[in-house]
């Protein structure tokens, strides 16, 4: 299983993964039907071509679908980029304190 931002997720990670939610979750199925619904390319007129480079919209908009989807506050959508196993099968691996950052919680 690979990502759409070019990394490969560990097998052990797809299998673990898998293995704790046999039938599935709403990030699981994202990951396997919509890779590549976003992408930066979606959103480059709406950010400057200068400056420092920002976080990606495309994985915004990819767990703002899923704090929806699941009814998640921005704190508990910032744990589970950071905690839970499911949503680490999104196509950034490996998320740490990105998913912290990513929804301004601190």
């Amino acid at each position: 299983m690979g990502s759409g931002c070019g990394r490969e997720i560990p097998a052990l990670t797809v299998q673990m993964a898998r293995a704790s939610n046999p039938r599935g979750t709403a990030a699981m199925w994202v990951r396997d039907h919509l890779d590549g619904l976003f992408t930066d390319e979606d959103f480059a007129e709406w950010y400057p071509s200068n400056g420092r480079r920002g976080l990606s919209p495309a994985r915004l908009a990819l767990v703002s679908v899923l704090q929806y989807a699941e009814d998640l506050t921005d704190r508990q959508a910032a744990e589970a980029v950071r905690c839970r196993l499911d949503w680490k099968l999104l196509p950034w691996t490996g998320a740490g304190l990105f998913g912290l950052r990513l929804l301004g919680a601190q």
